[in-house]
């Protein structure tokens, strides 16, 4: 099997991708109909209330993610995410039945987008980290990254058919086909085998542990500026659904079916970056950075789009860089983070990046109506490329990080960082066998950060040189269980 699809070669990981295709696909037709009755059926092309409606979907993340990632180091994992998956169901079901009897009204949508989005935090920390109970260790950066696919390829689908179903039915039957779709997901976690699945280290029930877990982020430099730079691209710049919906009513005056065309087209860049990040088997912080950069900068040449199909085509680089970025923060953080503790490492950073939305979605939707569609866009152009220059800036200051470039042996850029670099912390528990052929301390693993370089950080010699893509690190997943793919 290709190595960019090698987790499919395991059977449960393989139920778990197919499900959560159709599951995302329902979601993305939901997001679509979502933000599309608010601005046409219940406000007056309001982009506020569009940016509200988001705000309350993701506010629930500030409160309730921490409380998710603590329930996914406690609990078994795949019965929480039967029971979350359930009310996902429930609640889309519920808010289809309301549109169809023409009994819906704005607070009504407020309402179970601030459900949706509070049942969603508890799901999320146990279904990123569920992975590590599907595949091995060395297999991690690719099942994340084929998960990133999972979801792009269901945007990629998902928003055009829900245009051109709320063109033919209205957007009550969207609710009620995304609400069927999560039976998808329930089914392929009650098929797997559960022999198969890996076990992870968990953490027993004791006071303090989200404390322990702020403390753990506290002495981890890297993850930090992961959550400063992704939080101010989440806020202000990962406000797709909003933007894409003001550009195509005010911008270029079109429809439903062309407002989730633009979703789709979107996608196209978003999977293609998604594939490409499953097949690094070593994310690194820089990637994280200059994905943002671009992210930015792409944004700002979309906003000077001057038709409709010259602003949808420039959203495929846009759409690349935004999954790149957000494959790499989340692969870099979850496999640098010592299992005891990662549900609720994960749980603090989606609550920093998901959080971020509440703030800058009903900031945007006042942009876009204040000073007009592209402008909403730029903004987010604009603070994606000043966070990551503030980065390079914060790297070379703390952790004498530079670029070098070099010719020979074939050109490319070498980054070198000074011994003050922070380099993850190696967790006994969390190591290959020592006959796996995995990496040792001096070694850069899989969950090492962009730029440490193994000891070569540790030293002070700083030499980070371009690592080959088809590099991997081999072992198990921490907890002395092996498994092999397939052969199917």
């Amino acid at each position: 099997m290709s190595r960019t699809f090698e987790s499919l070669g395991f059977h449960n990981y393989r139920l778990w991708f197919l499900s959560a295709l159709v599951a995302n696909v329902g979601t993305w037709m939901q997001r679509v109909a979502q933000d599309w009755l608010v601005l046409t059926h219940l406000s007056e092309d309001s982009g506020i209330a569009v940016g509200i409606v988001t705000g309350l979907q993701f506010a629930p993340v500030l409160f309730a993610t921490p409380l998710g990632g603590l329930l996914a180091d406690r609990m078994n994992r795949r019965h929480l995410l039967m029971a979350t998956q359930s009310a996902l169901g429930v609640l889309a079901a519920a808010l289809g039945i309301l549109v169809l009897t023409d009994t819906a009204e704005l607070w009504h949508v407020y309402v179970f987008a601030l459900l949706l989005g509070t049942v969603s935090a508890l799901d999320n920390p146990a279904r990123m980290t569920f992975v590590g109970e599907l595949v091995p260790r060395q297999s991690m950066a690719n099942a994340v990254g084929l998960n990133g696919a999972s979801f792009n390829a269901a945007r990629l689908i998902g928003p055009g058919v829900a245009g051109l179903m709320i063109a033919a039915v209205g957007p009550g039957w969207v609710f009620i086909i995304n609400a069927a779709t999560f039976a998808a997901t329930i089914l392929g976690l009650a098929f797997m085998r559960k022999m198969e699945l890996i076990p992870m280290s968990g953490a027993s029930k004791k006071k303090g542990q989200l404390r322990e877990a702020v403390r753990y982020v506290g002495e981890r430099p890297d993850i930090k500026l992961i959550m400063v730079v992704m939080s101010v691209m989440s806020a202000l710049g990962l406000n797709f659904q909003l933007t894409s919906a003001v550009m195509a009513r005010e911008a270029f005056d079109r429809g439903a079916g062309e407002y989730g065309l633009l979703g789709s087209i979107l996608a196209i860049g978003s999977l293609s970056g998604a594939l490409l990040a499953a097949r690094r088997s070593r994310p690194r912080l820089r990637l994280v950075i200059g994905s943002v950069f671009f992210f930015g900068a792409c944004m700002g040449i979309s906003a000077l789009m001057p038709s409709y199909w010259l602003y949808a085509v420039s959203g495929i680089p846009v759409g690349f860089f935004a999954t790149t970025a957000m494959n790499s923060a989340n692969a870099t953080v979850q496999l640098s983070t010592s299992p005891q503790v990662r549900g609720r490492v994960m749980s603090l950073y989606m609550m920093v990046f998901m959080g971020s939305t509440p703030i800058g979605s009903p900031l945007v939707g006042w942009i876009a109506e204040t000073f007009g569609a592209r402008s909403s866009v730029g903004v987010g152009a604009i603070a994606s490329m000043s966070v990551a220059l503030w980065s390079l800036w914060y790297a070379r200051r703390h952790w004498d990080v530079h670029l070098k470039y070099q010719r020979h042996p074939r050109p490319h850029l070498l980054v070198e960082s000074g011994p003050e670099y922070p380099h993850r912390p190696i967790d006994p528990t969390d190591q290959p066998d020592a006959d796996g052929g995995g990496a040792t301390t001096g070694d850069a693993t899989a969950g090492d950060d962009a730029g440490a370089g193994g000891d070569e950080a540790r030293d002070g010699k700083g030499a980070d040189e371009a690592v080959d893509p088809k590099d991997n690190t081999d072992g198990d997943d921490g907890s002395g269980t092996q498994q092999e793919p397939d052969s199917r």
